[in-house]
């Protein structure tokens, strides 16, 4: 009986997980900054080998056309519709997993500040709830860095797509799609 091989080098990458893990994103989830920063960074592995990805796609599609099974239009034309579908779903999840951890954090910080105001004259419930306040606003910050990161990721993905995908424009059918296209 063979053994069977793990998937090593890029088609590992390439490769669906035959364990795919669903992540329940929780308030503690966006809490933990290193549990948070970890998914994110998971969420970015599509595009940081989107050239690889590219490549791969084609020479699946190339091969459905050998083996007669062509879909419909040129093999490049459809590996860029199947790899902007890919990025497009996966921005989408990133996007929501970041405004949802924003939202928590903000309304975190608020409680923290409504603590301070209601500390009173005692100067040690004070500096305690300034310090947990601190804490919570390098957290905020840390968080809302994530926006940004997430524009410079998709700007850099979305350049490395247009260079191999001159010709590709999603239909105008695709309300999501076009909205992802037309913001960057």
């Amino acid at each position: 009986m063979p053994s069977k091989q793990p998937q090593l080098g890029s088609l590992a990458i390439q490769a669906p997980s035959l364990t795919p893990k669903t992540v329940h994103v929780s308030p503690s989830t966006c809490h933990d900054i290193s549990v948070f920063k970890d998914l994110m960074n998971q969420y970015r592995k599509l595009d940081d080998t989107i050239n690889m990805r590219l490549n791969r796609t084609t020479a699946q599609y190339r091969d459905r056309e050998r083996s007669g099974l062509a879909g419909k239009g040129d093999v490049e034309e459809q590996a860029c519709a199947h790899v902007w579908r890919e990025l497009v779903a996966n921005w989408t999840r990133r996007k929501e997993i970041v405004d949802y951890c924003v939202g928590v954090i903000d309304q975190s910080l608020e409680e923290k500040r409504r603590t301070l105001q209601n500390a009173g004259d005692d100067a040690s419930a004070q500096r305690k709830a300034k310090g947990i306040l601190y804490a919570e606003e390098v957290k905020r910050n840390q968080v809302h860095n994530e926006l940004t990161v997430e524009n410079i990721v998709r700007k850099r993905t979305f350049d490395a797509f247009r260079s191999r995908c001159r010709y590709f424009e999603p239909p105008t059918s695709d309300a999501e799609a076009r909205k992802w296209w037309d913001a960057i």
